[in-house]
C-alpha cells in the first residue's frame, strides 16, 4: 500500500438495483393483493453504506461488481453522482444485483435478494485495491463469506480498522469475528450470531458479552426503537433513539453504519459517534426507499441541534 491514503473507508461489498412496492401489508402465502407504482431505487447494503458515509463526509470508495445491463450502468452513475469512487467496480457476465421490497403501511418491509453479480466478488478483486489505503473497510454479508474474511484479513495486514455489518443474518467463524473492530448487528442478526434469544436491553448485553467471548471487540447493537446498546470489555453503554415517524425503515441501518463510520472518522468518541449514527438512521426511517433516504451532514447536524435544544 501507498504512505498517503486514496480513500477514508472502503466499502467492500453489494450493489443492488431495489424494486419496491407499497402495500397496505404484507401478502399471506398464496395471497395476491394490490399496491402502490413499482420504483426502482439505487441499494445494496454495501452500495447504501457507501453512499451513507459519503453524505457524512468521509472519502468513500466502493468494491464490488454489477452486470453488463442498465441496472448496472444505473448503479454506478448513482455512486458517482454521490461522489463514491467507482473505479474497483468490476462488470461482470452475471446480471446485476436486484432486491424485491415490500414495504407496509407500517413502514416495515420484506425483502427477497436475487445476488447475481455480488456473488461473484472474489479475494482476487479485494487484492487489486491495495493501493487505496483506507483507514476504516466496511463489510456485510451480500457477498460471499470467504470474500468478507479475506476482506478483513486485508484490512488487519494493512492497517485499517473493520466495521462488520452481519447482514443478511447468519451464522459466521469465529476467524471473522475476531478481526473486527466492531460488529453491528440488530437483534435478529445478534440473536442468529449467538443462539441467544434477544428481546431487550438485558438479553442484547448478555448475547453482545457472548460475542465478545468469541473475540469481537466491541459490539453495538442497533435496537430500532430503544436507540442501540455499545458494549465491549470495559464498558456498557445505552444511546437512546431519536423519536420519529416511520416512513420506511429500508436502509435505516445502512444509514447507522455510514454515518458512525464518518463520525469515527472524525474522532468523536465512541458515545457520540453512535449518537450521531443514531440520528442518520432516524431520518432514513423519515423517507421512502434506500439510497434517496439517506441524510446529509448538513441534515443530520440540523436534526440533532433541533432535538437537544
Amino acid at each position: 500500500m501507498s504512505e498517503m491514503p486514496k480513500c477514508d473507508v472502503l466499502v467492500i461489498g453489494s450493489l443492488n438495483a431495489d424494486l419496491v412496492v407499497r402495500a397496505p401489508r404484507f401478502p399471506q402465502p398464496g395471497e395476491t393483493i394490490s399496491g402502490d407504482d413499482l420504483h426502482t431505487i439505487p441499494g445494496g447494503k454495501g452500495a447504501n453504506q457507501a453512499v451513507a458515509a459519503a453524505r457524512q463526509g468521509a472519502s468513500v470508495a466502493m468494491l464490488g461488481r454489477v452486470g453488463k445491463d442498465n441496472f448496472g450502468d444505473f448503479l454506478l452513475e448513482n455512486l458517482k453522482q454521490n461522489q463514491v469512487d467507482v473505479s474497483n467496480i468490476q462488470r461482470d457476465d452475471a446480471s446485476t444485483g436486484t432486491a424485491i421490497i415490500v414495504v407496509d403501511a407500517n413502514g416495515q418491509n420484506s425483502i427477497v435478494l436475487s445476488a447475481g453479480a455480488n456473488g461473484h466478488v472474489s479475494s482476487a478483486d479485494v487484492d487489486r485495491a491495495s493501493d487505496l489505503n483506507p483507514s476504516l473497510i466496511l463489510l456485510q454479508l451480500e457477498i460471499p463469506t470467504p470474500t468478507v474474511l479475506h476482506a478483513a484479513q486485508f484490512a488487519k495486514a494493512n492497517g485499517a480498522r473493520v466495521i462488520l455489518n452481519p447482514a443478511p443474518a447468519q451464522t459466521l467463524p469465529d476467524d471473522l469475528i475476531c478481526l473486527a473492530d466492531f460488529i453491528i448487528p440488530n437483534e435478529t442478526e445478534l440473536s442468529l450470531l449467538t443462539g441467544l434469544e434477544v428481546k431487550d436491553i438485558a438479553s442484547a448485553e448478555a448475547a453482545a458479552k457472548a460475542l465478545l467471548k468469541r473475540g469481537a471487540e466491541n459490539v453495538i447493537v442497533t435496537l430500532g426503537s430503544k436507540g442501540a446498546l455499545v458494549v465491549s470489555n470495559t464498558q456498557v453503554i445505552q444511546v437512546d433513539a431519536y423519536k420519529i415517524d416511520v416512513v420506511d425503515t429500508t436502509a435505516a441501518g445502512d444509514a447507522f453504519i455510514g454515518g458512525f463510520a464518518a463520525s469515527l472518522l472524525r474522532g468523536l468518541e465512541l458515545k457520540d459517534a453512535v449518537r450521531h449514527a443514531n440520528a442518520c438512521g432516524a431520518l432514513a426511517a423519515t423517507k421512502f426507499g434506500a439510497q434517496p433516504s439517506l441524510p446529509t451532514k448538513d441534515e443530520v447536524e440540523t436534526f440533532m441541534s433541533l432535538r437537544e435544544q
